[in-house]
């Protein structure tokens, strides 16, 4: 059970969690121990809310398909036990990354004092360059 929030929780046939060999460097460990870990998470399948499915689906993420098939690659730690945790908590991440609110963003203008500090800097650094040229003697 991967438990998302108070009201939504994930059961532990909507993951799929498989064991695979980590990639790049290690050592002899690396090669013939299987302790790195792919998930896989359905999210038209899955028991989330109808809300949650069509934040998650609306998300502009390399992890999830075009499918709704959400693919994790956990292979950070030495361990299977580590590595399981690491890719559940990326998933609780995203789901809640998902349907997390984004603030309104309201229109503002800049001051009138901050645009005439900006053209004032302006004339500032233009007469510092005029000042680079040749000397005229």
């Amino acid at each position: 059970m991967l438990k998302i929030s108070s009201a939504v929780e994930l059961a532990d046939w909507e993951i799929e969690i498989t064991q695979i060999r980590a990639q790049g460097a290690g050592g002899q460990n690396v090669n013939k121990v299987a302790s790195a870990v792919h998930l896989r998470f359905d999210i038209l399948r899955s028991t989330l809310p109808p809300f949650y499915k069509e934040r998650l689906m609306q998300l502009s993420d390399q992890r999830i398909s075009k499918e709704g098939i959400v693919i994790i690659k956990a292979q950070s730690f030495r361990t299977l036990e580590l590595n399981k945790e690491d890719a559940l908590e990326r998933l609780k991440e995203l789901i809640l990354e998902a349907v997390k609110q984004q603030k309104a963003r309201r229109a503002t203008r800049p001051t009138r004092s901050s645009q005439r500090k900006r053209v004032d800097k302006k004339t500032r650094k233009g007469k510092t360059k005029a000042l680079r040229g040749k000397v005229q003697i």
